[in-house]
């Protein structure tokens, strides 16, 4: 399940940017505009990689003025954590999370409708809009443009929770590759949490994971509480998920 979950990671980023190679580590750089990559192990990695492949990737990251990023499994390259925080980078741990069988029924919320958004649609902005602003932010000028051309290429799915004028409450992605999908981006805006927004929007993106031919759904949760709320959806914790960044300010 993990070396699955391992291609997938590198497999996914390559349908918008180039892989630079570093050794046991590879750089993704994102083509075109759009919110920048990471970096993480070469697919196969496992060992112990040295503070200076590390180091490398950061002046590199710093060339192109992206973040100083890292992100992998704990489990699957025990061996870069020593060297990202040797190398000055602060490490955040994050459930991985796997879902078990077609998902767990959820209550449907009240007033909303939640659904499936396609690249034609007239919710594609504010359902592109919801999640960015669950985190206080608004997306770059184009990002429903380039979210429409990925559902149309079958790269991303989309799911939102709809107010009764069709603007979206909740939204989220599942990025399919194979018989492989991540659920990612779930967001609810402020004023519409705690109400099982969120949830629900996850339960679509999982069913809808499952009609196309998803045999591994999987997801990083922020933290345990949070884990708890997809482990009512059937998801379980399988392996930490790691990210690596310079604290504001390095």
């Amino acid at each position: 399940m993990l070396k699955q979950i391992e291609t997938y990671y590198d497999a996914v980023p390559r349908s918008s940017a180039r892989a630079e190679d570093f050794g046991p580590l590879t750089l993704f750089v994102r083509e075109g505009p759009g919110w920048p990559f990471y970096a993480r192990p070469a697919l196969g990695t496992t060992g112990d990689i040295p503070v200076e492949a590390v180091d490398e990737v950061r002046a590199r990251q710093r060339e192109l003025g992206v973040p100083e990023a890292f992100e992998w499994v704990a489990e699957t390259t025990p061996g870069l954590r020593a060297a990202v925080e040797a190398s000055g980078l602060t490490v955040h741990e994050h459930p991985l999370m796997v879902l078990d069988g077609d998902g767990l029924a959820v209550p449907e919320p009240e007033d909303v409708t939640v659904r499936m958004v396609g690249a034609d649609d007239p919710a594609l902005e504010s359902a592109v809009a919801a999640p960015f602003a669950a985190f206080g932010a608004a997306p770059e000028p184009g990002t429903a443009a380039r979210t429409g051309a990925r559902i149309e290429a079958g790269w991303t799915r989309l799911a939102a929770a709809l107010d009764g004028a069709g603007g979206a409450l909740s939204a989220g992605q599942h990025q399919p590759v194979g018989p492989v999908s991540e659920v990612v981006g779930v967001g609810t805006v402020p004023a519409a949490r705690r109400r099982g927004l969120g949830l629900a929007v996850t339960a679509a993106l999982v069913a809808d994971a499952r009609a196309h031919g998803a045999e591994l759904v999987f997801l990083s949760a922020s933290d345990a509480a949070v884990a708890r709320l997809y482990g009512r959806l059937g998801f379980r914790t399988v392996a930490t998920a790691l990210i690596a960044e310079a604290e504001a300010g390095a």
